[in-house]
Protein backbone atom coordinates (compact mmCIF):
# COMPACT_ATOMS: atom_id res chain seq x y z
CA UNK A 1 0.00 0.00 0.00
CA UNK A 2 1.02 3.62 -0.51
CA UNK A 3 1.42 4.20 3.25
CA UNK A 4 4.15 1.56 3.33
CA UNK A 5 5.98 3.23 0.43
CA UNK A 6 5.69 6.61 2.15
CA UNK A 7 7.13 5.26 5.43
CA UNK A 8 9.89 3.62 3.41
CA UNK A 9 10.76 6.98 1.81
CA UNK A 10 11.07 8.46 5.34
CA UNK A 11 13.40 5.60 6.32
CA UNK A 12 15.60 6.49 3.36
CA UNK A 13 16.25 9.93 4.93
CA UNK A 14 18.34 8.10 7.57
CA UNK A 15 20.78 6.75 4.98
CA UNK A 16 24.36 7.70 5.82
CA UNK A 17 23.68 8.44 9.49
CA UNK A 18 22.12 5.02 10.09
CA UNK A 19 22.89 1.56 8.76
CA UNK A 20 19.91 0.01 6.93
CA UNK A 21 19.60 -2.60 9.65
CA UNK A 22 19.06 0.22 12.19
CA UNK A 23 16.23 2.01 10.36
CA UNK A 24 13.64 0.14 12.39
CA UNK A 25 14.91 1.69 15.65
CA UNK A 26 13.59 5.02 14.40
CA UNK A 27 10.74 4.10 12.10
CA UNK A 28 8.78 1.54 14.15
CA UNK A 29 8.42 3.63 17.33
CA UNK A 30 7.50 6.72 15.28
CA UNK A 31 4.83 4.81 13.35
CA UNK A 32 3.40 3.72 16.73
CA UNK A 33 3.50 7.25 18.19
CA UNK A 34 1.98 8.73 15.02
CA UNK A 35 -0.86 6.20 15.03
CA UNK A 36 -1.61 6.63 18.74
CA UNK A 37 -1.68 10.41 18.23
CA UNK A 38 -4.10 10.08 15.28
CA UNK A 39 -6.39 7.73 17.21
CA UNK A 40 -6.49 10.08 20.23
CA UNK A 41 -7.01 13.28 18.23
CA UNK A 42 -10.84 13.41 18.35
CA UNK A 43 -10.97 13.02 22.17
CA UNK A 44 -7.79 14.99 22.95
CA UNK A 45 -9.48 18.16 24.29
CA UNK A 46 -11.97 16.20 26.38
CA UNK A 47 -9.12 14.13 27.92
CA UNK A 48 -7.14 17.28 28.78
CA UNK A 49 -10.23 18.87 30.39
CA UNK A 50 -11.01 15.75 32.47
CA UNK A 51 -7.34 15.44 33.46
CA UNK A 52 -7.28 19.04 34.68
CA UNK A 53 -10.54 18.50 36.58
CA UNK A 54 -9.50 15.25 38.36
CA UNK A 55 -5.71 15.04 38.54
CA UNK A 56 -5.50 16.52 42.08
CA UNK A 57 -8.76 14.98 43.36
CA UNK A 58 -8.40 11.29 42.44
CA UNK A 59 -5.55 8.89 43.22
CA UNK A 60 -5.93 6.90 40.03
CA UNK A 61 -7.22 9.03 37.21
CA UNK A 62 -6.37 6.42 34.52
CA UNK A 63 -9.77 4.63 34.30
CA UNK A 64 -11.57 7.98 33.89
CA UNK A 65 -9.21 9.12 31.12
CA UNK A 66 -9.41 5.76 29.32
CA UNK A 67 -13.18 6.06 29.38
CA UNK A 68 -13.02 9.53 27.84
CA UNK A 69 -10.52 8.51 25.14
CA UNK A 70 -12.49 5.32 24.43
CA UNK A 71 -9.16 3.48 24.03
CA UNK A 72 -6.74 1.45 26.19
CA UNK A 73 -4.43 4.49 26.23
CA UNK A 74 -4.46 8.30 26.44
CA UNK A 75 -2.05 11.24 26.46
CA UNK A 76 -2.21 14.20 28.87
CA UNK A 77 0.23 16.53 27.09
CA UNK A 78 -1.15 19.74 25.53
CA UNK A 79 1.14 18.92 22.58
CA UNK A 80 0.14 16.77 19.61
CA UNK A 81 2.36 15.25 16.93
CA UNK A 82 1.84 18.25 14.63
CA UNK A 83 2.23 20.85 17.42
CA UNK A 84 5.71 19.42 18.13
CA UNK A 85 6.83 21.14 14.92
CA UNK A 86 5.83 24.65 16.06
CA UNK A 87 9.09 25.12 17.96
CA UNK A 88 12.01 23.68 15.92
CA UNK A 89 14.64 24.63 18.52
CA UNK A 90 12.87 22.67 21.30
CA UNK A 91 11.72 19.69 19.25
CA UNK A 92 13.77 17.05 21.12
CA UNK A 93 12.68 18.23 24.60
CA UNK A 94 9.08 18.61 23.49
CA UNK A 95 9.00 15.13 21.94
CA UNK A 96 10.32 13.65 25.21
CA UNK A 97 7.71 15.52 27.24
CA UNK A 98 4.97 14.43 24.84
CA UNK A 99 6.01 10.75 25.09
CA UNK A 100 6.19 10.98 28.90
CA UNK A 101 2.55 12.10 28.94
CA UNK A 102 1.25 8.83 27.45
CA UNK A 103 -0.57 6.43 29.76
CA UNK A 104 1.84 3.94 31.41
CA UNK A 105 1.26 0.92 29.14
CA UNK A 106 1.77 2.94 25.94
CA UNK A 107 4.78 4.74 27.39
CA UNK A 108 6.34 1.42 28.45
CA UNK A 109 6.23 0.17 24.85
CA UNK A 110 7.99 3.30 23.58
CA UNK A 111 10.58 2.95 26.39
CA UNK A 112 11.26 -0.68 25.43
CA UNK A 113 12.12 0.52 21.92
CA UNK A 114 14.84 2.58 23.69
CA UNK A 115 13.60 5.45 21.58
CA UNK A 116 15.15 8.07 23.84
CA UNK A 117 18.58 7.09 22.50
CA UNK A 118 17.35 7.64 18.94
CA UNK A 119 15.91 11.08 19.78
CA UNK A 120 19.39 12.16 20.93
CA UNK A 121 21.03 10.59 17.89
CA UNK A 122 18.59 12.13 15.38
CA UNK A 123 18.87 15.51 17.06
CA UNK A 124 22.69 15.44 16.84
CA UNK A 125 22.51 14.52 13.16
CA UNK A 126 20.03 17.38 12.51
CA UNK A 127 17.48 14.84 11.31
CA UNK A 128 14.89 14.94 14.08
CA UNK A 129 12.81 17.88 12.82
CA UNK A 130 12.93 16.63 9.23
CA UNK A 131 11.85 13.06 10.13
CA UNK A 132 9.05 14.27 12.44
CA UNK A 133 7.70 16.70 9.83
CA UNK A 134 7.55 13.85 7.29
CA UNK A 135 5.72 11.63 9.82
CA UNK A 136 3.29 14.47 10.50
CA UNK A 137 2.26 14.24 6.82
CA UNK A 138 1.43 10.54 7.26
CA UNK A 139 -2.33 10.31 7.75
CA UNK A 140 -2.96 7.37 10.06
CA UNK A 141 -6.42 8.42 11.31
CA UNK A 142 -8.64 5.36 11.94
CA UNK A 143 -11.25 6.48 9.39
CA UNK A 144 -8.48 6.44 6.75
CA UNK A 145 -6.60 3.36 8.00
CA UNK A 146 -8.55 0.69 9.89
CA UNK A 147 -6.98 -1.32 12.74
CA UNK A 148 -6.64 -4.27 10.40
CA UNK A 149 -4.94 -2.21 7.67
CA UNK A 150 -2.72 -0.64 10.31
CA UNK A 151 -1.74 -4.14 11.45
CA UNK A 152 -0.83 -5.11 7.88
CA UNK A 153 1.16 -1.91 7.33
CA UNK A 154 3.08 -2.46 10.54
CA UNK A 155 3.70 -6.17 9.91
CA UNK A 156 4.87 -5.35 6.42
CA UNK A 157 7.42 -2.90 7.84
CA UNK A 158 8.55 -5.46 10.41
CA UNK A 159 9.05 -8.01 7.66
CA UNK A 160 10.98 -5.54 5.45
CA UNK A 161 13.25 -4.57 8.34
CA UNK A 162 13.77 -8.21 9.27
CA UNK A 163 14.93 -8.90 5.75
CA UNK A 164 17.39 -5.98 5.94
CA UNK A 165 18.96 -7.27 9.12
CA UNK A 166 19.19 -10.95 8.22
CA UNK A 167 21.33 -11.88 11.19
CA UNK A 168 18.54 -11.19 13.69
CA UNK A 169 15.56 -11.89 11.47
CA UNK A 170 15.40 -15.56 12.28
CA UNK A 171 15.20 -15.05 16.01
CA UNK A 172 12.01 -13.06 15.75
CA UNK A 173 10.57 -14.18 12.50
CA UNK A 174 8.81 -17.32 11.38
CA UNK A 175 8.06 -17.48 7.65
CA UNK A 176 4.43 -16.63 7.01
CA UNK A 177 3.66 -19.82 5.10
CA UNK A 178 4.97 -22.01 7.94
CA UNK A 179 2.61 -20.25 10.34
CA UNK A 180 -0.30 -20.59 7.91
CA UNK A 181 0.25 -24.33 7.68
CA UNK A 182 0.52 -24.63 11.47
CA UNK A 183 -2.65 -22.62 11.98
CA UNK A 184 -4.48 -24.75 9.38
CA UNK A 185 -3.59 -27.91 11.29
CA UNK A 186 -4.32 -26.31 14.64
CA UNK A 187 -7.88 -25.40 13.60
CA UNK A 188 -8.43 -28.44 11.34
CA UNK A 189 -10.92 -30.31 13.56
CA UNK A 190 -12.74 -27.17 14.66
CA UNK A 191 -14.21 -25.57 11.54
CA UNK A 192 -17.79 -26.13 12.65
CA UNK A 193 -17.21 -24.65 16.13
CA UNK A 194 -15.18 -21.69 14.91
CA UNK A 195 -17.73 -20.69 12.29
CA UNK A 196 -20.48 -20.02 14.87
CA UNK A 197 -21.20 -16.29 15.33
CA UNK A 198 -19.82 -14.67 18.49
CA UNK A 199 -17.46 -17.53 19.36
CA UNK A 200 -14.52 -16.42 21.54
CA UNK A 201 -11.28 -18.40 21.63
CA UNK A 202 -7.84 -17.76 23.13
CA UNK A 203 -4.39 -18.35 21.67
CA UNK A 204 -1.02 -18.16 23.47
CA UNK A 205 2.61 -17.97 22.33
CA UNK A 206 5.31 -18.28 25.04
CA UNK A 207 8.05 -17.07 22.65
CA UNK A 208 6.02 -14.43 20.86
CA UNK A 209 8.76 -12.57 18.95
CA UNK A 210 7.19 -9.78 16.93
CA UNK A 211 3.80 -11.51 17.19
CA UNK A 212 3.66 -13.05 13.70
CA UNK A 213 2.14 -16.31 14.89
CA UNK A 214 -0.57 -14.58 16.89
CA UNK A 215 -1.34 -12.17 14.06
CA UNK A 216 -1.64 -14.96 11.47
CA UNK A 217 -3.87 -17.07 13.74
CA UNK A 218 -6.08 -14.02 14.30
CA UNK A 219 -6.35 -13.25 10.58
CA UNK A 220 -7.00 -16.90 9.69
CA UNK A 221 -9.90 -17.11 12.12
CA UNK A 222 -11.34 -13.78 10.93
CA UNK A 223 -11.16 -14.95 7.30
CA UNK A 224 -13.06 -18.07 8.31
CA UNK A 225 -15.57 -16.23 10.44
CA UNK A 226 -15.60 -12.41 10.66
CA UNK A 227 -17.79 -12.64 13.79
CA UNK A 228 -15.37 -14.84 15.75
CA UNK A 229 -13.07 -13.30 18.34
CA UNK A 230 -9.58 -14.62 19.00
CA UNK A 231 -7.99 -13.17 22.12
CA UNK A 232 -4.22 -13.30 21.77
CA UNK A 233 -1.72 -13.75 24.61
CA UNK A 234 2.06 -13.83 24.41
CA UNK A 235 5.30 -13.34 26.27
CA UNK A 236 8.63 -12.16 24.84
CA UNK A 237 12.08 -11.88 26.36
CA UNK A 238 13.80 -9.42 23.99
CA UNK A 239 12.83 -5.83 24.87
CA UNK A 240 12.70 -4.38 21.38
CA UNK A 241 10.90 -7.39 19.92
CA UNK A 242 8.40 -7.24 22.79
CA UNK A 243 7.81 -3.56 22.02
CA UNK A 244 7.12 -4.42 18.38
CA UNK A 245 4.73 -7.24 19.31
CA UNK A 246 2.86 -5.26 21.93
CA UNK A 247 2.56 -2.14 19.79
CA UNK A 248 1.27 -4.27 16.90
CA UNK A 249 -1.49 -5.56 19.19
CA UNK A 250 -2.26 -2.02 20.38
CA UNK A 251 -2.52 -0.79 16.79
CA UNK A 252 -4.89 -3.64 15.92
CA UNK A 253 -7.17 -2.95 18.85
CA UNK A 254 -6.26 -6.21 20.61
CA UNK A 255 -5.77 -5.96 24.38
CA UNK A 256 -2.07 -5.10 24.58
CA UNK A 257 -1.98 -6.03 28.29
CA UNK A 258 -2.13 -9.65 27.11
CA UNK A 259 1.41 -9.28 25.73
CA UNK A 260 3.88 -9.64 28.58
CA UNK A 261 7.58 -8.90 28.85
CA UNK A 262 10.06 -11.34 30.39
CA UNK A 263 11.20 -14.95 30.48
CA UNK A 264 8.29 -17.39 30.15
CA UNK A 265 10.07 -19.98 32.33
CA UNK A 266 11.29 -17.91 35.25
CA UNK A 267 8.59 -15.20 35.27
CA UNK A 268 5.56 -16.83 33.70
CA UNK A 269 3.11 -13.96 33.17
CA UNK A 270 0.20 -16.35 32.65
CA UNK A 271 0.72 -18.75 35.52
CA UNK A 272 -2.45 -20.73 36.16
CA UNK A 273 -4.08 -19.59 32.89
CA UNK A 274 -5.23 -22.02 30.20
CA UNK A 275 -5.79 -21.41 26.47
CA UNK A 276 -7.70 -23.04 23.62
CA UNK A 277 -4.80 -22.89 21.16
CA UNK A 278 -1.06 -22.46 21.52
CA UNK A 279 1.62 -21.80 18.93
CA UNK A 280 5.37 -21.28 19.19
CA UNK A 281 8.59 -21.18 17.25
CA UNK A 282 11.05 -21.14 20.15
CA UNK A 283 14.72 -20.42 19.42
CA UNK A 284 16.61 -23.57 18.38
CA UNK A 285 19.40 -24.85 20.59
CA UNK A 286 19.09 -22.11 23.19
CA UNK A 287 21.22 -22.60 26.30
CA UNK A 288 19.02 -22.30 29.38
CA UNK A 289 21.93 -22.72 31.80
CA UNK A 290 21.97 -19.07 32.85
CA UNK A 291 18.50 -19.26 34.40
CA UNK A 292 18.49 -22.97 35.19
CA UNK A 293 18.14 -22.81 38.98
CA UNK A 294 14.45 -21.83 39.28
CA UNK A 295 13.58 -24.37 36.57
CA UNK A 296 15.50 -27.15 38.37
CA UNK A 297 13.84 -26.15 41.65
CA UNK A 298 10.37 -26.30 40.12
CA UNK A 299 11.15 -29.70 38.58
CA UNK A 300 12.54 -31.08 41.84
CA UNK A 301 10.07 -29.60 44.32
CA UNK A 302 6.76 -29.49 42.44
CA UNK A 303 7.15 -32.46 40.08
CA UNK A 304 4.01 -32.86 38.01
CA UNK A 305 2.27 -30.09 39.97
CA UNK A 306 4.73 -27.74 38.29
CA UNK A 307 5.46 -27.27 34.60
CA UNK A 308 8.57 -29.42 34.26
CA UNK A 309 7.61 -32.61 36.07
CA UNK A 310 8.27 -34.98 33.17
CA UNK A 311 11.96 -34.16 32.91
CA UNK A 312 14.53 -31.55 31.92
CA UNK A 313 16.30 -31.49 28.55
CA UNK A 314 20.06 -31.01 28.27
CA UNK A 315 21.27 -27.57 29.26
CA UNK A 316 22.33 -26.68 25.72
CA UNK A 317 18.82 -26.90 24.24
CA UNK A 318 15.75 -25.56 26.03
CA UNK A 319 13.30 -26.21 23.17
CA UNK A 320 11.41 -28.95 25.04
CA UNK A 321 10.91 -26.67 28.03
CA UNK A 322 8.67 -24.56 25.80
CA UNK A 323 6.55 -27.58 24.94
CA UNK A 324 6.14 -28.37 28.65
CA UNK A 325 5.30 -24.73 29.34
CA UNK A 326 2.49 -24.98 26.78
CA UNK A 327 1.23 -28.38 27.93
CA UNK A 328 0.89 -26.90 31.44
CA UNK A 329 -1.60 -24.41 29.97
CA UNK A 330 -3.90 -26.92 28.29
CA UNK A 331 -7.55 -26.80 29.33
CA UNK A 332 -8.90 -29.99 30.87
CA UNK A 333 -10.52 -32.23 28.21
CA UNK A 334 -13.86 -31.86 29.98
CA UNK A 335 -13.53 -28.06 29.59
CA UNK A 336 -12.90 -28.43 25.86
CA UNK A 337 -9.17 -29.28 25.85
CA UNK A 338 -6.47 -27.50 23.85
CA UNK A 339 -4.39 -27.81 20.70
CA UNK A 340 -0.69 -26.93 20.43
CA UNK A 341 1.66 -26.46 17.45
CA UNK A 342 5.39 -25.94 18.02
CA UNK A 343 8.38 -25.72 15.66
CA UNK A 344 11.47 -27.78 16.55
CA UNK A 345 14.68 -28.81 14.85
CA UNK A 346 15.45 -32.56 14.71
CA UNK A 347 16.91 -32.87 18.23
CA UNK A 348 13.68 -33.23 20.26
CA UNK A 349 12.72 -36.23 18.09
CA UNK A 350 15.56 -38.44 19.24
CA UNK A 351 18.24 -36.85 21.48
CA UNK A 352 18.79 -38.20 24.96
CA UNK A 353 19.19 -41.77 26.18
CA UNK A 354 16.38 -43.96 27.52
CA UNK A 355 15.35 -42.70 30.95
CA UNK A 356 17.01 -39.31 30.33
CA UNK A 357 15.25 -35.92 30.31
CA UNK A 358 14.31 -35.66 26.63
CA UNK A 359 13.23 -39.29 26.35
CA UNK A 360 11.12 -38.92 29.50
CA UNK A 361 9.40 -35.82 28.10
CA UNK A 362 8.61 -37.74 24.89
CA UNK A 363 7.36 -40.70 26.93
CA UNK A 364 5.11 -38.44 29.03
CA UNK A 365 3.53 -36.82 25.97
CA UNK A 366 3.12 -40.03 23.96
CA UNK A 367 1.83 -42.18 26.84
CA UNK A 368 -0.79 -39.57 27.70
CA UNK A 369 -1.84 -39.87 24.02
CA UNK A 370 -1.21 -36.16 23.41
CA UNK A 371 1.10 -36.38 20.39
CA UNK A 372 -1.21 -36.15 17.38
CA UNK A 373 1.28 -35.59 14.58
CA UNK A 374 4.71 -34.48 13.43
CA UNK A 375 5.15 -32.65 10.13
CA UNK A 376 8.59 -32.47 8.49
CA UNK A 377 9.20 -29.21 6.61
CA UNK A 378 11.62 -28.64 3.72
CA UNK A 379 15.15 -27.47 4.54
CA UNK A 380 16.18 -23.84 3.91
CA UNK A 381 12.82 -22.50 5.08
CA UNK A 382 14.02 -20.18 7.85
CA UNK A 383 16.01 -16.94 7.72
CA UNK A 384 18.66 -17.92 10.23
CA UNK A 385 19.17 -21.62 9.59
CA UNK A 386 19.13 -24.05 6.68
CA UNK A 387 18.57 -27.16 8.82
CA UNK A 388 15.63 -29.55 8.78
CA UNK A 389 12.68 -28.44 10.91
CA UNK A 390 9.57 -30.20 12.16
CA UNK A 391 6.49 -29.11 13.90
CA UNK A 392 4.63 -31.14 16.45
CA UNK A 393 0.87 -31.04 16.97
CA UNK A 394 0.06 -31.87 20.59
CA UNK A 395 -3.46 -32.03 21.97
CA UNK A 396 -5.50 -33.51 24.81
CA UNK A 397 -8.61 -33.73 22.64
CA UNK A 398 -7.71 -36.05 19.78
CA UNK A 399 -10.52 -36.97 17.43
CA UNK A 400 -11.85 -40.49 18.04
CA UNK A 401 -10.11 -42.02 14.97
CA UNK A 402 -6.75 -40.57 16.02
CA UNK A 403 -6.72 -41.96 19.57
CA UNK A 404 -3.70 -44.12 20.34
CA UNK A 405 -2.12 -43.13 17.00
CA UNK A 406 0.61 -40.76 15.83
CA UNK A 407 0.62 -39.38 12.28
CA UNK A 408 3.91 -38.52 10.54
CA UNK A 409 3.62 -36.20 7.54
CA UNK A 410 6.60 -35.85 5.22
CA UNK A 411 6.40 -32.43 3.54
CA UNK A 412 10.17 -32.20 2.94
CA UNK A 413 9.73 -32.08 -0.85
CA UNK A 414 6.84 -29.59 -0.79
CA UNK A 415 8.66 -26.39 -1.71
CA UNK A 416 9.24 -23.82 -4.43
CA UNK A 417 12.51 -21.89 -4.87
CA UNK A 418 12.48 -18.26 -3.68
CA UNK A 419 13.03 -15.74 -6.47
CA UNK A 420 15.50 -13.99 -4.17
CA UNK A 421 16.86 -15.75 -1.12
CA UNK A 422 16.66 -14.08 2.31
CA UNK A 423 19.59 -15.15 4.45
CA UNK A 424 19.32 -18.95 4.66
CA UNK A 425 15.75 -18.91 3.38
CA UNK A 426 15.93 -20.14 -0.20
CA UNK A 427 12.61 -21.94 -0.35
CA UNK A 428 8.96 -21.36 0.43
CA UNK A 429 5.79 -23.45 0.51
CA UNK A 430 3.17 -22.26 -1.98
CA UNK A 431 -0.51 -21.78 -1.06
CA UNK A 432 -1.39 -24.77 -3.23
CA UNK A 433 1.16 -26.92 -1.38
CA UNK A 434 -0.15 -25.72 2.01
CA UNK A 435 -3.63 -26.84 0.95
CA UNK A 436 -2.31 -30.19 -0.20
CA UNK A 437 -0.42 -30.88 3.05
CA UNK A 438 -3.54 -29.85 4.98
CA UNK A 439 -5.55 -32.38 2.94
CA UNK A 440 -3.04 -35.17 3.65
CA UNK A 441 -3.29 -34.35 7.33
CA UNK A 442 -7.07 -34.31 7.43
CA UNK A 443 -7.49 -37.46 5.31
CA UNK A 444 -5.46 -39.48 7.86
CA UNK A 445 -4.63 -42.12 5.23
CA UNK A 446 -1.24 -43.75 4.72
CA UNK A 447 0.71 -42.92 1.54
CA UNK A 448 4.28 -42.21 0.41
CA UNK A 449 4.17 -39.02 2.48
CA UNK A 450 1.94 -40.05 5.40
CA UNK A 451 2.60 -42.81 7.93
CA UNK A 452 0.40 -43.69 10.90
CA UNK A 453 1.69 -45.64 13.90
CA UNK A 454 0.44 -46.84 17.25
CA UNK A 455 1.88 -44.87 20.18
CA UNK A 456 3.81 -47.96 21.30
CA UNK A 457 5.74 -48.01 18.01
CA UNK A 458 8.08 -45.29 19.27
CA UNK A 459 8.78 -46.86 22.66
CA UNK A 460 11.31 -49.48 23.66
CA UNK A 461 12.88 -51.19 26.65
CA UNK A 462 16.61 -50.54 26.72
CA UNK A 463 18.05 -53.79 28.10
CA UNK A 464 21.54 -54.60 29.33
CA UNK A 465 22.81 -57.96 28.07
CA UNK A 466 25.55 -59.48 30.26
CA UNK A 467 27.99 -62.31 29.51
CA UNK A 468 30.11 -64.17 32.03
CA UNK A 469 33.74 -63.43 32.75
CA UNK A 470 36.08 -66.39 32.06
CA UNK A 471 39.82 -66.90 32.56
CA UNK A 472 40.11 -68.25 29.02
CA UNK A 473 37.58 -68.78 26.21
CA UNK A 474 37.07 -72.48 27.07
CA UNK A 475 37.14 -72.11 30.88
CA UNK A 476 34.04 -72.27 33.07
CA UNK A 477 32.44 -68.88 34.02
CA UNK A 478 33.81 -67.28 37.24
CA UNK A 479 31.21 -67.24 40.04
CA UNK A 480 30.75 -64.69 42.83
CA UNK A 481 30.32 -65.53 46.57
CA UNK A 482 26.61 -66.30 46.01
CA UNK A 483 27.36 -68.69 43.18
CA UNK A 484 26.12 -66.34 40.43
CA UNK A 485 28.07 -65.84 37.20
CA UNK A 486 30.16 -62.65 37.29
CA UNK A 487 29.48 -60.33 34.30
CA UNK A 488 32.33 -59.27 32.04
CA UNK A 489 32.10 -55.45 31.55
CA UNK A 490 34.00 -55.70 28.23
CA UNK A 491 31.35 -58.00 26.76
CA UNK A 492 28.36 -56.01 28.07
CA UNK A 493 25.91 -55.02 25.36
CA UNK A 494 22.72 -52.95 25.19
CA UNK A 495 19.72 -53.64 22.99
CA UNK A 496 16.38 -51.98 22.34
CA UNK A 497 13.33 -54.23 22.72
CA UNK A 498 10.34 -52.62 20.93
CA UNK A 499 7.16 -51.96 22.93
CA UNK A 500 5.06 -52.70 19.81
CA UNK A 501 1.99 -54.64 20.88
CA UNK A 502 2.37 -53.83 24.60
CA UNK A 503 -0.04 -51.62 26.55
CA UNK A 504 1.49 -48.15 27.20
CA UNK A 505 -0.64 -46.36 29.80
CA UNK A 506 1.02 -43.28 31.29
CA UNK A 507 2.93 -43.96 34.47
CA UNK A 508 5.18 -41.48 36.23
CA UNK A 509 7.15 -44.42 37.67
CA UNK A 510 8.49 -46.59 34.81
CA UNK A 511 9.61 -49.31 37.27
CA UNK A 512 5.98 -50.35 37.74
CA UNK A 513 5.75 -51.27 34.09
CA UNK A 514 9.23 -52.68 33.64
CA UNK A 515 8.56 -55.18 36.41
CA UNK A 516 5.20 -56.21 34.96
CA UNK A 517 4.72 -59.60 33.32
CA UNK A 518 4.02 -58.51 29.69
CA UNK A 519 7.14 -56.33 29.68
CA UNK A 520 9.38 -59.12 31.03
CA UNK A 521 7.87 -61.57 28.55
CA UNK A 522 8.66 -59.21 25.67
CA UNK A 523 12.29 -59.11 26.81
CA UNK A 524 12.46 -62.90 27.15
CA UNK A 525 11.00 -63.43 23.67
CA UNK A 526 13.42 -60.91 22.18
CA UNK A 527 16.47 -62.45 23.88
CA UNK A 528 15.32 -65.94 22.80
CA UNK A 529 15.17 -65.01 19.14
CA UNK A 530 17.74 -62.20 18.77
CA UNK A 531 20.48 -62.87 21.33
CA UNK A 532 20.80 -66.47 22.54
CA UNK A 533 21.22 -68.10 19.11
CA UNK A 534 24.51 -66.18 18.81
CA UNK A 535 25.64 -65.93 22.46
CA UNK A 536 24.00 -68.81 24.39
CA UNK A 537 25.69 -67.82 27.70
CA UNK A 538 24.11 -64.31 27.81
CA UNK A 539 21.52 -63.07 30.29
CA UNK A 540 19.68 -59.79 30.99
CA UNK A 541 20.32 -57.69 34.09
CA UNK A 542 16.73 -56.53 34.64
CA UNK A 543 17.71 -53.97 37.28
CA UNK A 544 19.31 -51.90 34.49
CA UNK A 545 16.34 -51.88 32.09
CA UNK A 546 15.01 -48.45 31.12
CA UNK A 547 12.02 -47.21 29.13
CA UNK A 548 12.83 -45.00 26.17
CA UNK A 549 10.98 -43.16 23.42
CA UNK A 550 12.32 -41.72 20.21
CA UNK A 551 10.87 -40.78 16.84
CA UNK A 552 13.30 -41.68 14.03
CA UNK A 553 11.33 -39.65 11.48
CA UNK A 554 13.63 -40.04 8.47
CA UNK A 555 14.04 -43.77 9.05
CA UNK A 556 10.26 -44.28 8.82
CA UNK A 557 10.28 -42.74 5.32
CA UNK A 558 13.52 -44.36 4.14
CA UNK A 559 13.15 -46.11 0.79
CA UNK A 560 15.69 -48.84 0.02
CA UNK A 561 17.40 -48.49 -3.33
CA UNK A 562 19.22 -51.73 -4.29
CA UNK A 563 22.86 -51.35 -5.40
CA UNK A 564 23.67 -51.73 -9.11
CA UNK A 565 24.53 -55.25 -10.37
CA UNK A 566 28.18 -56.29 -9.98
CA UNK A 567 28.69 -56.88 -13.72
CA UNK A 568 27.77 -53.24 -14.40
CA UNK A 569 30.19 -51.94 -11.74
CA UNK A 570 33.01 -54.26 -12.97
CA UNK A 571 32.56 -53.12 -16.57
CA UNK A 572 32.76 -49.50 -15.42
CA UNK A 573 35.97 -50.17 -13.47
CA UNK A 574 37.55 -51.89 -16.51
CA UNK A 575 36.71 -48.92 -18.75
CA UNK A 576 38.20 -46.50 -16.20
CA UNK A 577 41.33 -48.66 -15.84
CA UNK A 578 41.98 -48.69 -19.58
CA UNK A 579 41.43 -44.90 -19.72
CA UNK A 580 43.97 -44.40 -16.93
CA UNK A 581 46.50 -46.70 -18.69
CA UNK A 582 46.08 -44.70 -21.93
CA UNK A 583 46.72 -41.46 -20.00
CA UNK A 584 49.81 -42.96 -18.33
CA UNK A 585 51.20 -44.07 -21.73
CA UNK A 586 50.73 -40.53 -23.04
CA UNK A 587 52.61 -39.05 -20.05
CA UNK A 588 55.45 -41.56 -20.34
CA UNK A 589 55.43 -40.94 -24.10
Amino acid sequence: NNHGAFVWSIAELLRGDYKQSEYQKVVLPLVVIRRLDAVLEPTKDAVLAKHKQYKDRVDNVAPILRQVSGEQFYNTSPLTFTKLLDDPGMVADNLRAYIAAFSPSAREVIDKFEFNTQITRLDKADLLYLVLSKFADLDLHPEKVSNEEMGYLYEDLIRKFSELSNETAGEHFTPREVIELMVNLLFIEDDDVLSKPGVVRTVYDPAAGTGGMLATADKHLRDMNPKAILEVFGQELNAETYAVCRSDMMLKGQNADNIAFGNSFTEDAFSGRTFDYMLANPPFGVDWGKYAQPIRDEHGQLGHDGRFGAGLPRKSDGAMLFLQQMVSKMKKPEDGGSRIAIVFNGSPLFTGAAGGGESEIRRWIIEQDWLEAIVALPEQMFYNTGIATYFWIVTNRKAEHRKGKIQLVDAREMWEPMRKSLGNKRRFVSTQQINEITKWYGAFTESDTVKIFDNAHFGYQRITVERPIRDSPDAEPILDAKGNRKPDPDLRDRENVPLEGLPVPWTSDPKLRLESEPYRKAIDAYVESEVLPWVPDAWVDHTKTKLGYEIPFTREFYVYTPPRPLEEINAEIETLESEILDLLREVQG
